[in-house]
């Protein structure tokens, strides 16, 4: 039903735990169900040098959680705003259209993480 991936991600997450002092956090609940992902980063310069999750969900909301930080590992902000939960879905192999809403919750969190930083940065 799963792809390899979804089940590698979900068996093995990258990237769990939670930053202490965090450059920027988020938490997203679906509207559906229960699944919650907390998000933290630490940006230095606007890159992302570390991005982790909790998440409280079914194997598909831990492994978009899990490939979702790998994808912006590095990146800058700006890039890491791109992610989408289509993109999630695709590097994942695909995941079944009902649990994009409810499960594939990571680019919602990642998104309203950098908000929050960009609301703390100083004005110039």
């Amino acid at each position: 039903m799963y792809s390899e991936l979804i089940r590698d991600h979900y068996a093995h997450p990258r990237n769990t735990g939670r930053i202490v002092n965090p450059s920027a956090e988020a938490i997203i609940r679906s509207p559906l169900d229960s699944d919650t992902v907390l998000i933290t980063l630490q940006i230095e310069n606007g890159i992302i040098r570390d991005a982790r999750f909790k998440c409280m969900g079914c194997a598909v909301a831990i492994a978009c959680s899990s490939i979702a930080t790998e994808m912006i590992l590095g990146k800058h902000v700006d890039e890491a705003w791109q992610i989408t939960k289509k993109s999630v879905a695709d590097a994942l192999g695909g995941i079944p259209e009902y649990k994009m809403q409810c499960s594939n919750l990571a680019p919602d969190a990642i998104r309203k993480a950098i908000e929050e930083w960009k609301k703390k940065l100083p004005i110039t």
